[in-house]
């Protein structure tokens, strides 16, 4: 499940390490032992992926040229709840849905979990980019089909049926209003700011200042469809290949929440925003909202309209990534600092645009 355009450096498993090995290969040598002992496979390479929040990941080439994927999980603290993810993704694969496919262990297991690493293992899902850098052209239209067939079949999960619930509860405003006070408290008492930290202050006022319209923005909005979901339908999770869905994976265990707001996800990602004029990124959200529907006819016109007022009220509530220099400092660098203004930025453009965005869609959509 890697991105075709990284080349990180593999480590050959032909002869051991010797001594005095770096804990990269140690690990790398403990994922080879866990995938004979585990999966009865035999590896003949094995290449990190710089990526994952929670796990380190893997591609493996066994000794018959096979490709595979393994996920390395850095606790066992929350393995349950990982094992509840992984049954997600196959169920929703059962489905018909694009993703990948767990491997199981020799004792039948979807993560093995009695040797020295708990790992998953998976079918490896060759593309070249993932959805991370905005959507274009006829991609619109692939993620709303593929989305909307990953919400028909979660809509039958056994874990709960879907409800309507009140779409202004999507965000608790008032729960925002002192995180962004308490942040805006915090930056004032810094001995020192930086540029970003000082652009991050400034951003939190901002949003502090227009939340009384994003309170009656999510006045507006009917009663919403909340259903099992993905969990996490961000671009790093939705893999092309040109300009059709290869999988949608890494999903989150099960559990209900806003349809509307998951549209929004991908939908409304900044960069999309960003980097489409008003005109062009109308046509794009219009072609996917139509191929969703297309796919899952019996979506709801309300989900699908207010999913941009969703999107914009949770990204305008949220304090993340402006929260990141005074509560995780450690994980803060460039990209971060980027995203955070793109978000920012994408996020009051929508609040401006919903009016024409959400009559246009209503007008195709009846």
């Amino acid at each position: 499940m890697s991105t075709a355009s990284q080349q990180p450096a593999s480590k050959p498993l032909a002869a051991p390490s010797p001594p005095g090995r770096t804990a990269e290969e140690e690990q790398i040598m403990a994922v080879a032992a866990t995938l004979v002992l585990a999966y009865g496979l035999h590896p003949a390479d094995i290449t990190r992926i710089p990526e994952g929040t929670a796990t380190d990941n893997y591609a493996v080439v066994d000794q018959a040229g096979r490709r595979h994927f393994a996920k390395v999980y850095r606790t066992r603290e929350h393995l349950d709840l990982e094992r509840t993810s992984v049954e997600l993704s196959e169920y929703c694969a059962d489905g018909g849905v694009a993703t990948a496919r767990a491997t199981r262990t020799r004792e039948h297991e979807l993560i093995e979990t009695q040797g020295r690493l708990p790992m998953s293992l998976w079918s490896y899902v060759p593309h070249s980019e993932t959805a991370e850098g905005g959507l274009t052209g006829a991609r619109w239209a692939a993620v709303g089909t593929a989305m909307g067939r990953l919400h028909s079949r979660l809509a039958a999960h056994p874990a709960a049926a879907p409800t309507l619930e009140p779409g202004a509860a999507v965000c608790d405003v008032a729960a925002s209003r002192d995180r962004f006070e308490h942040l805006i408290h915090a930056y004032e008492h810094m001995p020192r700011l930086g540029e970003f930290e000082t652009w991050a202050l400034q951003a939190a006022r901002e949003r502090q200042a227009i939340l009384g319209d994003v309170e009656r923005a999510l006045a507006l909005l009917p009663q919403l469809t909340v259903q099992v979901l993905h969990g996490d339908t961000a671009g790093p999770n939705v893999l092309f290949k040109d300009n059709e869905i290869a999988a949608i994976v890494d999903f989150r265990p099960p559990a209900p929440g806003y349809l509307a707001w998951e549209i929004a996800r991908l939908g409304c990602d900044p960069k999309s925003v960003l980097d489409n004029s008003a005109e062009s990124w109308l046509t794009g959200y219009t072609d996917l909202t139509l191929a969703y529907r297309d796919a899952n006819p019996k979506a709801s016109v309300d989900d699908l309209v207010s999913s941009p007022r969703v999107g914009c009220a949770a990204m305008l509530c949220s304090a993340f990534p402006l929260s990141v220099p005074v509560e995780r400092p450690h994980i803060l660098d460039a990209a971060m600092e980027a995203y955070g203004r793109v978000r920012h930025e994408a996020a009051l453009i929508l609040l401006d645009r919903l009016p024409v965005m959400e009559e246009a869609l209503r007008d195709v959509l009846r």
